[in-house]
């Protein structure tokens, strides 16, 4: 797989609609803990394990009422969604609760 950029609110709401499990990471280009992240959130996309698992990504400046709705207030902040419910938040670049996030999941 990969992490799909999301660009609308409409397609957000689509791909959690679509998919039974939705990993987001949102996120702003000018910050540090969000880039540093992001490439291990890319490799975990690739994974056989999460082969099940939609990733995706917003940039919360291009989607500021999508990230009001999700309550986002700092960045990185990673959201699971599971059958269309919100399952669970990270906020910060914490890769071992990131990573158990995500693995709770499956």
């Amino acid at each position: 797989m990969t992490v799909h950029n999301i660009a609308t609110k409409d397609a957000f709401h689509e791909a959690v609609k679509a998919h039974q499990v939705v990993i987001v990471d949102a996120f702003a280009t000018w910050c540090g803990p969000c880039k540093a992240i992001a490439p291990i959130i890319a490799k975990m996309s690739e994974e056989e394990k999460f082969k099940d698992v939609f990733f995706a990504k917003i940039d919360v400046d291009d989607l500021p009422e999508l990230s009001q709705e999700l309550g986002i207030t700092a960045m990185p902040t990673i959201i699971a969604f599971k059958n269309g419910e919100r399952d669970g938040t990270v906020v910060g670049a914490k890769l071992p609760a990131i990573q158990e996030l995500v693995a709770k999941q499956l």
